[in-house]
């Protein structure tokens, strides 16, 4: 097994609660309407939306190796803004990787008004397997890119939501 890591980070021109308010605490809601394309519902398992909860993603079509994605909440710290989780069942855990855990961090960037969302993917191959491609960690990074843009464009173009 070899184990690695993915850092990324975006900065938004949106506040920082908004961002927070709509990608990680309206996220089943939310994502299902900005990304139809790709998300068709995020459904809660297990648990009442806090640290333990379960949820599962279920992806379109358009994703094409994996109809969904169950991941458990470690971490929701709604003052520090901070949302961990780790992948159980779906996407490249079972395929690829052994485990797949993420946090991201929002913090405010005041001189702009917006927001810096850090994200950091530790991840865990399977026992025959290498780190990942650069393809992948390319889809990755676009995957998470493609999501907080989504919210930012919504949250630009509705500057009464989620305030």
């Amino acid at each position: 097994m070899i184990t690695g890591i993915i850092v990324d980070e975006h900065t938004s021109p949106v506040a920082v609660e908004r961002i927070w308010k709509a990608s990680i605490g309206d996220m089943r809601n939310l994502m299902p309407r900005i990304l139809p394309q790709l998300v068709s519902s995020i459904v809660i398992l297990e648990g009442d939306g806090g640290a333990g909860t379960i949820m599962q993603h279920n992806l379109k079509n358009a994703v094409k190796e994996f109809g969904f994605v169950k991941d458990r909440i470690e971490v929701i710290d709604h003052e520090n803004h901070i949302f961990k989780y780790s992948v159980i069942e779906g996407g490249l855990v079972g395929l690829k990787l052994k485990s797949f855990t993420a946090e991201i961090t929002f913090s405010s960037t005041r001189e702009l008004g917006g927001c810096l969302a850090k994200v950091k993917i530790e991840y865990e191959s399977l026992e025959d397997g290498s780190l990942l491609s650069e393809e992948d960690v390319t889809s990755i990074k676009e995957g998470n890119l493609a999501m907080m843009k989504a919210v930012e464009e919504y949250l630009l173009a509705d500057p009464n939501a989620y305030v």
